[in-house]
């Protein structure tokens, strides 16, 4: 989508600056980014516990993992949400909040939720409850999804049987009981819906489709758009074989068994599921809409651990780093990453070196991806290939 927002969260050691100093730092990041390619806003992260080398490494994995899974989780709620509003774009819109706030509103000042996920746990244990409560609303929305379309597939369905053509739809209104032959041993009348272009073959061939077809007995019942309803008398032992007939030729043979009382309880049932659905139907958004923001507020803190692990890899200690969150669009996204690379570059030592253009290149690209995606780092969030850079640095959409 042109009008689409890309996201870029990026990390730098405040050594960027001559002073060392926080604010000029992300003074120096906000002019490098350059407002002609992005607005930049602090983003904040707590200090975690932070536990021996090993561990953070198979942090990064996991996180990369959860980073991954919590993508797909939201979209996933968005199709349910596309799906329920019937692809509504303005309404699906304003459901889509986070704490009833837009997202980008909740992203520009996002504050770590430290009352659901307290800074002073360890990472292991913040990374499993971020990865138990994506699974379970996956899980939830999954249910909850299938449960109202089972019920929305009903309704459509006995809706069709009252609306549809005579070929498909209900005949308990259409057919007077004294119509049809009923209880007989012998014989049995066959309800049979015939292409309104093929009437006149109808009747000049339905006596002679099988033997013993009670003569005269095809009767017009009613009539729509496409199809005219016959009734047909013939002998039960030749049923089968009329029926087969008639199919070879198009013309469709229908079920009809008289009930007392039928029409009226078709009708009911009809009813019975319409309240059904209406009442899912609100259920089901109300999930929907929670299950978004919430997946989409566990995705951003899943980033935020992602940034500070990769960050005590890449600077190591003590930390001393800004965190900026750049709002951007696709297009001008490369321009600023750009401008970061020819920035930033240093920080990546003797992996990068320039070309006559001045462009950025690697000594040994593969090499070099390989080994950081091995510790678990250095990949672009929706980048190809995991791009190696030399700064922390994820970019993503949420739409």
């Amino acid at each position: 989508m042109s009008n689409s927002v890309k996201y870029l969260l990026v990390s730098l050691p405040t050594s960027i600056s001559t002073s060392n100093d926080h604010e000029e730092a992300f003074a120096a990041l906000r002019t490098t980014i350059s407002k002609d390619y992005g607005i930049v806003y602090p983003f904040h992260i707590p200090e975690f516990k932070i536990g021996t080398l090993d561990a953070l490494v198979q942090q990064a994995d996991e996180l990369a993992k959860l980073d991954s899974a919590c993508e797909g989780v939201v979209s996933k709620v968005a199709d349910s949400l596309s799906n329920i509003l019937d692809g509504d774009e303005n309404k699906i819109s304003q459901q889509k909040t986070v704490n009833d706030r837009p997202v980008d509103q909740y992203l520009k000042n996002f504050s770590w939720n430290k009352v659901k996920y307290r800074a002073d746990k360890p990472l292991a244990e913040l990374i499993d409850i971020l990865q138990k409560e994506i699974v379970s609303i996956d899980s939830d929305v999954k249910n909850r999804q299938t449960q109202y379309t089972q019920v929305r597939t009903s309704l459509t369905t006995l809706q069709r049987k009252q609306t549809g053509n005579l070929s498909t739809r209900s005949l308990t209104s259409l057919i007077d009981p004294s119509s049809v032959v009923q209880d007989s041993e012998y014989i049995e009348t066959l309800l049979i819906a015939v292409p309104n272009q093929m009437n006149k073959e109808f009747l000049k061939s339905y006596e002679t489709l099988a033997p013993m077809v009670v003569p005269r007995s095809g009767t017009r019942i009613t009539s729509d758009e496409e199809y005219t309803l016959f009734t047909v008398t013939v002998f039960k032992k030749h049923t089968l074989e009329f029926i087969h007939k008639c199919r070879e030729r198009k013309w469709t043979p229908r079920d009809y068994k008289y009930v007392e009382g039928g029409r009226e309880e078709e009708q009911k049932e009809v009813d019975r599921v319409a309240r059904d659905e209406k009442k899912l139907w609100g259920e089901a958004l109300r999930l929907f809409r929670t299950a978004w923001g919430e997946s989409v507020m566990i995705w951003v803190h899943a980033l935020a651990l992602r940034v500070f692990v990769e960050t005590v890899l890449r600077y190591g200690l003590p930390l001393e780093f800004i965190c900026g969150l750049v709002t951007s669009t696709p297009k001008l996204a490369k321009k600023a990453k750009f401008n970061l690379d020819l920035a930033y570059s240093y920080l990546g030592g003797n992996a990068f070196g320039r070309d006559k253009k001045g462009r950025i290149k690697t000594k040994d690209d593969s090499s070099l991806s390989s080994d950081m995606a091995a510790m678990g780092i250095g990949g672009v969030h929706g980048g190809e290939g995991g791009e190696y850079t030399a700064y922390v640095y994820y970019e993503f959409e949420i739409n």
